[in-house]
């Protein structure tokens, strides 16, 4: 009540905001003090009854009281979990590129540095970007994406910027754009490369400004947001061919990630199926416990084309059709059975104690030379890998040493 002895009702009611939080308050006050009950509103009550008590009436508002505290209670629940999901320690991937990448969103996070991602399409950039958001201070406030390469340039404007009423035909009410709404929080921005010219002056006038205008609207409003964009184009050779800004370059990439493709990071491969048959195995109700050496092996050689997207696609299929407990070759589509290009050399055991990804790495790499009679190009291509990748891991595994079965010996390593 907001009338009670010895002590007053709006003091009692700051303190259960102050000290209780979260709480649920409701006050009730004699309808002459309508006024105290308005400022019992403004300071965290969730609703006011006014004598004399109406039952009807106070179980309809703890009802509603009850509502709110359930919804905040699932609200919570979905924070946690997502910040559960895009943890870094949560994100699968043991290659060393990608261990690289982790220990630069651990630096980044905190920060409010735009960040540019690049990757070939189905890499995980999104991911990524929503790892940085949610191990930052901003993981509180939603976190906002849009691929700017799926939305027509005139609906692209409204949804990044929002529009009054009546700013063009068929804008009957207001609209919050996405950059308003990303206040406090982060926004990403996905396949920014295929931005118009017009577009990215306005997303550069919003980063240099940190304030953005409704279409229609004569008013400046100021932003806090972080932007997170990602592409899958080299945007250095957009900015040579004139078609992409320069100062944006420089305003979007003041700290740069590299995804790699899947088959640059073939030995994450394992631990990727194993991650994905689980998370499937969830969604399913299965019980699939892993897959077999021969399917392994197969998928091992195959070039992914759509990278870990496709991986993850092709494991859902997987677990859905099998019809045992472990995934076989027939469980495959037969594009993946069938390659263009197979490596067909993949005849490594795998002893029941295990065995280290940096082993099988290394042996794949020698099975390659092999093949390839020491010529480093085309083991390269046969691994889907570019010379300069192959040639580093030559050196970091010292393949020299273990040369012998190698007819000729390695060769086209240039010199320096």
């Amino acid at each position: 009540d907001i009338k009670i002895p010895d002590i007053d009702g709006l003091s009692l009611l700051n303190s259960f905001t102050k000290d209780l939080h979260p709480s649920t308050v409701i006050m009730m006050t004699a309808y002459g003090s309508i006024n105290s009950a308005v400022e019992a509103m403004k300071k965290g009550a969730f609703d006011y009854l006014t004598k004399p008590l109406e039952k009807d009436e106070l179980l309809i508002i703890v009802k509603r009281a009850f509502e709110k505290i359930n919804l905040e209670k699932e609200n919570r629940i979905l924070r946690q979990e997502l910040e559960e999901k895009f943890r870094i320690d949560g994100i699968v991937g043991s290659h060393g590129s990608m261990q690289e990448i982790f220990k630069l969103i651990k630096k980044v996070s905190n920060s409010n540095s735009t960040v540019l991602i690049y990757g070939e399409s189905g890499t995980g950039k999104e991911l990524i970007a929503r790892a940085i958001h949610y191990n930052s201070p901003r993981r509180k406030r939603p976190f906002m994406a849009i691929n700017c390469a799926s939305i027509p340039e005139t609906l692209l404007d409204s949804e990044l910027f929002g529009f009054e009423a009546g700013a063009f035909t068929g804008a009957i009410g207001r609209k919050i754009g996405l950059f308003e709404a990303s206040n406090g929080s982060t926004l990403f921005l996905d396949e920014i490369g295929d931005l118009s010219p017009d577009m990215q002056a306005k997303i550069l006038r919003a980063l240099q400004e940190r304030e953005i205008r409704r279409l229609g609207s004569r008013e400046n409003i100021k932003v806090d947001v972080r932007i997170i964009s990602a592409t899958n184009k080299d945007l250095e050779k957009e900015m040579k061919m004139g078609r992409f800004r320069e100062d944006l370059f420089y305003r979007l990439q003041v700290i740069a990630i590299m995804i790699p493709p899947l088959r640059e990071r073939y030995t994450d491969i394992p631990e990727l199926i194993t991650h994905f048959i689980e998370k499937n195995n969830r969604l399913l109700s299965k019980d699939i416990k892993g897959i077999s050496e021969e399917a392994l092996r197969i998928l091992l050689a195959y070039q992914w084309p759509g990278n870990v997207r496709q991986l993850e696609s092709i494991i859902e299929r997987a677990v859905l059709l099998t019809e045992g407990r472990w995934i076989l070759p027939e469980d495959l589509p037969v594009e993946v059975r069938n390659p263009i290009v197979s490596l067909g050399m993949l005849d490594i055991e795998i002893p029941d104690e295990g065995i280290s990804l940096e082993e099988l790495e290394k042996r794949l790499i020698l099975k390659a030379m092999e093949k390839s009679g020491g010529v480093i190009t085309k083991a390269a291509k046969l691994l889907g890998i570019s010379f300069r990748t192959l040639q580093y891991r030559l050196e970091k595994f010292d393949v020299k040493k273990e040369s012998s079965s190698i007819p000729n010996g390695i060769r086209n390593i240039p010199k320096g």
